[in-house]
């Protein structure tokens, strides 16, 4: 049975309404079912930020330190943190300040997906990263309590976005992957897909980080293609149509025990810079085959 991520009811009318037809190849005896063609679904409305919720944690001085002060929580953006707004030619795009950290959270989990989106640093920054590289991040497979990582995001895997580290893989709050890798040093591993095979965890010695291998990024102020591919426990980040790194066996620690993590809900960072984002969509897949040329 081939798992479809949770949709939208007008789009799981479309699916459902092939069942009849899935059902009645394999009983008239045909060798691989007929799938129906995937379609992109947008998750970004280009009016609102209808279907995310946004997190944010304690905020930081000047200095950079966590003030004393409750985390403003779910859906509290005073600061507008998260918005909507619009380039030169008119085109709605989402902003995201960088003024404090925290997420945009789908308000729906996903599994077996293509997900692509768009994304341009903007030019501010601000403590703890102010004259820093500008940083944000895609989290996928997003799980468990809210601000679980430092009060900031959800336990999850990150297809990292940092100038110059457009690819990188990130185990957040307990997540972690095995990757190919070479190690550089004891604490640099590049990816290699000819590589020994590393657990990237904050309970293995290689740590939680991967660094990615080769460099797609454009240059600052200009858009960037991201795709993500994931498909049961295995996940493929690209940069502007390059390969940077295949990760596999996607898994949590929780209580003590490891678990698989191959479902659950997409955030967007705000760490530290201003950054925008459009064209955000998704649609399921089948298998990883085109992808990896299988």
């Amino acid at each position: 049975m081939y798992n479809i991520f949770k949709m939208p009811t007008f789009v799981k009318a479309g699916i459902y309404s092939f069942a009849a037809l899935f059902f009645g190849v394999i009983l008239l005896g045909f060798d691989q079912p007929i799938l129906p063609k995937p379609h992109w679904i947008s998750l970004f409305n280009g009016k609102n930020l209808e279907g995310w919720d946004a997190w944010l944690g304690v905020p930081f001085d000047s200095a950079g330190k966590k003030m004393n002060v409750a985390p403003p929580g779910l859906d509290n953006d005073p600061k507008q943190v998260f918005s909507v707004d619009s380039d030169s030619d008119g085109e709605k795009l989402i902003r995201v300040s960088g003024e404090q950290f925290g997420g945009l959270i789908s308000k729906q989990e996903y599994e077996n997906y293509h997900l692509q989106l768009e994304f341009k640093w903007g030019k501010l920054t601000w403590a703890p990263k102010k004259k820093r590289k500008k940083d944000s991040g895609l989290l996928y497979h997003s799980v468990g309590e809210l601000g679980g990582d430092n009060g900031f995001w959800l336990r999850s895997q990150e297809f990292q976005i940092e100038q110059g580290n457009v690819g990188d893989y990130w185990g957040v709050s307990g997540a972690f992957e095995d990757v190919p890798a070479d190690k550089m040093n004891d604490s640099t591993f590049v990816y290699d897909p000819g590589g020994n095979f590393y657990t990237f965890s904050t309970h293995t010695p290689a740590g939680r980080h991967c660094v990615k291998k080769g460099d797609a990024e454009k240059p600052t102020g200009e858009w960037n293609t991201l795709d993500l591919y994931c498909h049961g426990d295995t996940s493929v980040q690209v940069v502007n149509g390059q390969i940077m790194m295949v990760l596999y066996h996607s898994q949590q620690w929780d209580n003590g025990s490891a678990s698989p993590l191959t479902k659950g809900k997409l955030q967007i960072q705000s760490e530290g810079a201003e950054v925008y984002y459009k064209n955000i969509r998704i649609k399921p897949i089948y298998s990883l085959g085109e992808i990896l040329g299988r």
